[in-house]
């Protein structure tokens, strides 16, 4: 252990992660080559090999690194889901320092963190108020703990989904202390189904948007506005999970994701949605809604759990500033949404003239994205490709994924698949160098 952690190669790793975490690391790769040794793996071990071991293991340890995202799922949730592009990354270049997060620096007073962004975003939502949490899911479980715990809450049988990470809206609402009433069937909720289910001991109705599944066939449920009239009649507040967090219009796609502001218009009490999907800024939650209802989410004790950080708000803020000033071009998500398809077709075109000296098969084709993130099921975004054949296609994946940075592409049809749409702008150099040397390392390991 002495000799190896005595290698400059080792040394300049432990500056970098830490002498304690490379020391577990090498006993680990000591303990490998042992039962290796006493299966009659290995005949001898050298200081050098045992080197390179450790150093493979610790290139190979889960951190966050630069990919490029060459799938053509825009939200990817392996990859963060929504890019934040280059306003985002200047913005948290001011973080370096302190900030003003909670003050007034005309006042000098305590001031209230994200207020003037919330404010703005309201404004333009056509909400009386908004209020920021860690993630979607935080926003729903702090309505429902503020609003309807030992209460009842109504929920369709239909809207009772699982989104990512198998969390389960049944199980939030126990969580929360609310107990879930289910109205309906799960293909069929009709209004009179919600009316029937009405008591003294009902807090609320909760309307789940079905983002990351369709239901199709002998399917009914009540359009928002009708559901939100009964809650109105019934003096009960109205709370809508609409996930996607789509505030903008994503032209032809608009039709199949509902907005926040339709949302809203049609009576929503309180619209929950996520800030790392169709809103295209960090991870985070909204609630918007009415001001009565927004200043009592504020003061749960939940609240303060859930509340969000300076980094956060360092980098909503951009992307809140683009959309309200009507800039949305200038939200990544939007962008790459938005993406004309000749200009695909000719980057992909770029990027196979580039590579063209290889001994592979190289072709441009058209393709089939996502949106991806739990957002608009079943739709797919027409693309171009440079599809790489000619090598084994999972060996030439595997190579792409391990460089610095990582690319990762689409494995289908025995071909390995480049989608144009969802590498950055700035990412074509990278993508093609990166690519160069991935396929020269794979061709030679086969010749």
């Amino acid at each position: 252990m002495d000799h190896v952690l005595a290698r400059a190669a080792v040394q300049s790793a432990c500056k970098r992660w830490g002498a304690s975490w490379i020391k577990g690391q090498l006993r680990d790769v000591l303990d490998e080559l042992r039962r290796e040794l006493l299966a009659g793996e290995l005949v001898d071990i050298e200081v050098a090999s045992v080197e390179a071991r450790l150093l493979e293991r610790v290139a190979a340890a889960p951190r966050l690194r630069q990919v490029i995202n060459a799938t053509g799922v825009v939200l990817h949730t392996g990859l963060g889901r929504a890019p934040l592009g280059s306003p985002v990354s200047a913005e948290l270049a001011l973080l370096g320092g302190y900030c003003d997060l909670e003050l007034d620096l005309a006042t000098a007073k305590r001031s209230k963190r994200g207020e003037y962004l919330a404010a703005s975003l309201s404004a333009w939502l056509g909400a009386e108020a908004c209020h920021f949490t860690s993630n979607n899911a935080g926003a729903v479980l702090l309505c429902l703990a503020e609003m309807a715990r030992g209460r009842d809450v109504l929920v369709s049988r239909g809207e009772l989904i699982e989104i990512g990470g198998g969390f389960r809206i049944p199980e939030m609402l126990e969580l929360s202390g609310a107990r879930l009433v289910e109205v309906g069937t799960t293909n069929r909720t009709r209004l009179e189904d919600y009316s029937r289910a009405l008591s003294e001991r009902t807090a609320c109705i909760l309307r789940v948007h079905p983002s990351n599944f369709r239901s199709e066939g002998f399917v009914q449920r009540p359009a928002l506005r009708e559901l939100c009239g009964l809650a109105a009649e019934a003096n009960l507040p109205l709370i809508k999970d609409l996930g996607g967090g789509r505030v903008s219009d994503l032209g032809a796609l608009s039709g199949a994701e509902p907005s926040v502001q339709d949302c809203l218009a049609a009576g929503a009490d309180a619209v929950c949605f996520s800030l790392d999907k169709l809103f295209g800024g960090p991870q985070g939650g909204v609630i918007a809604g009415r001001e009565p209802l927004i200043a009592r989410f504020r003061a749960h004790p939940l609240a303060r759990v859930l509340r969000v950080g300076k980094l956060t708000l360092a980098a909503l803020a951009p992307v809140v500033r683009a959309h309200v000033t009507g800039n949305s071009g200038q939200v990544e998500v939007l962008r790459l949404l938005a993406i004309r398809d000749h200009d695909l077709r000719a980057r992909a075109e770029r990027w196979r003239e580039e590579l063209k000296d290889l001994a592979l098969e190289l072709t441009v084709e058209r393709t089939n994205g996502a949106v991806g993130g739990g957002t608009l099921p079943g739709v797919e975004l027409d693309s171009w490709a440079l599809v790489v054949r000619g090598v084994k296609p999972h060996q030439l994946a595997e190579r792409l994924r391990s460089g610095d940075p990582a690319i990762l592409p689409r494995v289908r049809r025995d071909a390995v698949w480049i989608d144009a749409r969802t590498p950055g702008e700035d990412e074509g150099t990278a993508l093609v160098s990166g690519f160069r040397a991935a396929a020269t390392e794979v061709l030679r390991g086969s010749s």
